[in-house]
C-alpha cells in the first residue's frame, strides 16, 4: 500500500519534511515547487510509513487503496506526475530520489539575546511567520489583528464546504496560548496603535496584512446594485464582520462570475450547491438562508482566455464535476476553444474539460432545466447593463458582441493590497517595497504574505514566504541591525488598554469565542456557527466560562 495526496492539499511542505525516503514531490528546493496544484507521492518510493499523513495539516495524504467516491481518482494523478520522472535508484534501496547536500541556512550565536517581534494579520502568512519565529529562536511574538477573533483568510477566505483545508487553522491555532506568544485581538494598527507606536515597543514588526482591496474591472456598469466584488461575496457567505447579513442578495435565475481562477470556482460552486449540503457546513447563516431563497440556477464562468489558459487548479476543476445535480457546459461560441481541448496532451489544462459538455449556449433563452455552471471562454465583460439593478453583461465574442441576461454580476478577477500609513506603498504592484522581507528604508520592518509577493499562491506558499522573511529578520537580529525597544515588554498591552476602543481580545477570549461557536454547531449538527458581527464576537469574548450561553 502507498499514500497519495488528495484536493486538500496547501502545499505548505510539512510532508516533505517528514518523508524518510524523499518520494514527496517537489519539493521546496526544486524549481517545480510552487508552480502546481498540489504536492505528489511517488508510488514507486513510498514505503508506507504514513509520517506524511500524520505530518499533513489539512488530513490530505491518505493510504491510496482507501480513497473512496471523487478522491479515488487521486491515486492516478499522483502516479501520473512522475510517469515522465523517472531519477535513477541512488544505491539499491527504496529511495528512488537522490538527496541534495544538508544545509543549516540559519546558525545563532548561543548568547542570541531574546528579541521581541510583533506579528500584524493572524491568517496564514503572519501565524506561519508566528511560528517559524516560535519554534527556531527565543523570540517573544505579539500577534496582533483588527478583527476580534483570529484565522484571517483561513476563516474568512476557504469555502465552507472545504473543512479539510480549514484544519490548518487548528494548527496555527496551537500558537495562540504559546508561552512566548501575546494575542492582542480587536487592535487596528493606525487606529488603535500607529506603526511608530508599534516599532518602539518591539525589535522588529512583521506585517502579514494581506490584500484585502478587489480589482476593478474598469467598465461601465460596474457599481450597479447587483454587481459585487468576489472578496464581498466569500467575506458574506464566511460570515466577516465588515460585510452585514444583507449586503448579498442572490437575484435572478443566472449570475455571471468574471474569472475562473480558484476563487470564481469557489462562488458557482457555493450558488449551485444544495442548501441541504452547504447546511452541514459553516457557511454563514444570514447565507444559507438566502441561498435557499435565491432563484438562482446557473452560473457563467467568463474566462478572457481559453482553457488551456485558465487560473483554475485541476483539484478545483475537478471537484465541480463530482457535484450532484449540477450540470458543466462548455460554451461552444468559439472555434478556438474546440481546437485547444482538441490538441491538448493528458498534463494540458485544456483536457480538463475535454470531458465536459461543449454546445453553443443560446443566450437570448431562459437557463435550461435543473442547475449548471457555464464555462465561456475567449469572453472579456465590455459593460454591466441596467439601470436601477444589474439585467445582463454585453461580452466580447469570436466576431461580435452580445448581452448575457443576469441578475447579479460577481467579479473574481484578483485581490490588491491596500496602504498602510506609514509604510512606504507601490501603487503599481500594490505591494510593500523589499528586500527578501525587509522594508526599504525601514529598519526593524519586515513584510509577508500577499502585501510582500501580490495576490499569488494558495495557503502552502505563506510557509516558504514566511521562512524568507524571518530568515532575513534573524540575520538582521544577529548583526546587531535591529533597533532596540524605546519600552519595557509590559506596556504595549497597557498602552492598548488605554487605546482599543472596543476592548481587546486575549488567547482565553479566543477560546471562549471558538468554545460558543462550536457549541451552537453542535446542536444543529454543523462544525461550527460562526458568530458574524464585532459585537457578538466582543461579547462571547468578555463572557465568563461558567456564564450560560445564548
Amino acid at each position: 500500500m502507498t499514500y497519495a495526496i488528495t484536493q486538500n492539499c496547501c502545499t505548505d511542505a510539512t510532508c516533505v519534511a517528514v518523508c524518510p525516503v524523499n518520494c514527496i514531490h517537489p519539493t521546496p528546493d526544486e524549481p517545480e515547487f510552487g508552480s502546481t496544484d498540489m504536492l505528489y507521492i511517488d508510488p514507486r518510493s513510498c514505503i508506507d510509513c504514513g509520517a506524511c499523513a500524520d505530518a499533513c495539516p489539512v488530513d490530505a495524504v491518505l493510504p491510496a487503496d482507501g480513497l473512496t467516491g471523487p478522491q479515488q481518482e487521486f491515486a492516478a494523478v499522483n502516479e501520473a506526475y512522475f510517469r515522465d520522472r523517472r531519477p535513477s535508484a541512488t544505491d539499491g534501496g527504496p529511495n528512488f530520489h537522490a538527496w541534495g547536500e544538508p544545509r543549516f541556512e540559519r546558525s545563532l550565536p548561543s548568547d542570541f539575546a531574546p528579541i521581541r517581534v510583533a506579528v500584524v494579520g493572524t491568517g496564514p502568512a503572519g501565524m506561519y511567520a508566528a511560528e517559524d519565529l516560535l519554534l527556531h529562536t527565543n523570540a517573544e511574538v505579539t500577534l496582533v489583528d483588527r478583527l476580534p477573533v483570529a484565522g484571517g483568510l483561513v476563516r474568512y477566505g476557504v469555502a465552507p464546504d472545504h473543512p479539510g483545508t480549514k484544519r490548518i487553522g487548528d494548527t496555527f491555532a496551537r500558537f495562540h496560548s504559546h508561552p512566548r506568544a501575546r494575542l492582542h485581538l480587536g487592535v487596528e494598527v493606525g487606529r488603535d496603535v500607529t506603526t511608530e507606536e508599534l516599532a518602539a515597543h518591539h525589535h522588529a514588526v512583521v506585517y502579514a496584512v494581506g490584500a484585502s482591496a478587489d480589482r476593478r474591472l474598469g467598465i461601465p456598469g460596474e457599481d450597479l446594485p447587483g454587481s459585487v466584488p468576489a472578496t464581498t461575496f466569500v467575506s458574506w457567505y464566511n460570515a466577516h464582520p465588515d460585510v452585514p447579513a444583507d449586503a448579498v442578495a442572490p437575484a435572478g435565475e443566472r449570475v455571471v462570475v468574471v474569472g475562473t481562477g480558484n476563487v470564481a470556482l469557489d462562488i458557482a460552486r457555493i450558488l449551485v450547491s444544495d442548501p441541504d449540503a452547504l447546511a452541514g457546513t459553516d457557511i454563514a447563516d444570514h447565507a444559507l438562508a438566502a441561498l435557499r431563497a435565491a432563484p438562482v440556477r446557473e452560473v457563467v464562468l467568463l474566462g478572457r482566455r481559453g482553457p488551456e489558459d485558465a487560473a483554475y487548479t485541476r483539484s478545483e476543476l475537478r471537484a465541480l464535476h463530482h457535484l450532484d445535480g449540477v450540470d458543466l457546459v462548455v460554451d461552444d461560441h468559439d472555434p478556438r476553444i474546440g481546437a485547444a481541448v482538441d490538441a491538448a496532451g493528458p498534463a494540458g489544462k485544456a483536457a480538463l474539460v475535454e470531458d465536459v459538455t461543449r454546445v453553443p449556449v443560446d443566450w437570448s433563452r431562459p437557463p435550461a432545466p435543473g442547475r449548471r455552471i457555464v464555462f465561456r471562454f475567449h469572453s472579456s465583460p465590455l459593460e454591466i447593463l441596467g439601470e436601477e439593478a444589474v439585467r445582463a453583461v454585453r461580452v466580447t465574442g469570436p466576431d461580435t458582441e452580445r448581452s448575457i441576461p443576469a441578475g447579479m454580476v460577481i467579479r473574481a478577477v484578483g485581490h490588491r493590497g491596500a496602504p498602510l500609513a506609514g509604510l512606504p506603498f507601490d501603487e503599481a504592484t500594490g505591494t510593500v517595497p523589499h528586500e527578501a522581507g525587509r522594508v526599504a528604508g525601514r529598519p526593524g520592518i519586515y513584510v509577508v504574505g500577499w502585501i510582500k509577493r501580490g495576490p499569488s499562491g494558495g495557503i502552502g506558499a505563506n510557509r516558504t514566504c514566511a521562512a524568507e522573511t524571518v530568515g532575513t529578520l534573524i540575520a538582521d537580529a544577529v548583526a546587531g541591525a535591529l533597533p532596540e525597544p524605546a519600552y519595557p515588554p509590559k506596556a504595549f498591552r497597557r498602552l492598548l488598554g488605554r487605546r482599543a476602543s472596543g476592548g481587546v481580545v486575549d488567547a482565553r477570549g479566543l477560546a471562549a469565542i471558538d468554545r460558543a461557536e462550536r457549541a451552537r454547531g453542535r446542536r444543529d449538527g454543523r462544525p461550527r456557527v460562526k458568530l458574524a458581527t464585532v459585537e457578538e464576537l466582543l461579547a462571547t469574548a468578555r463572557r465568563p466560562r461558567w456564564a450560560p450561553r445564548p
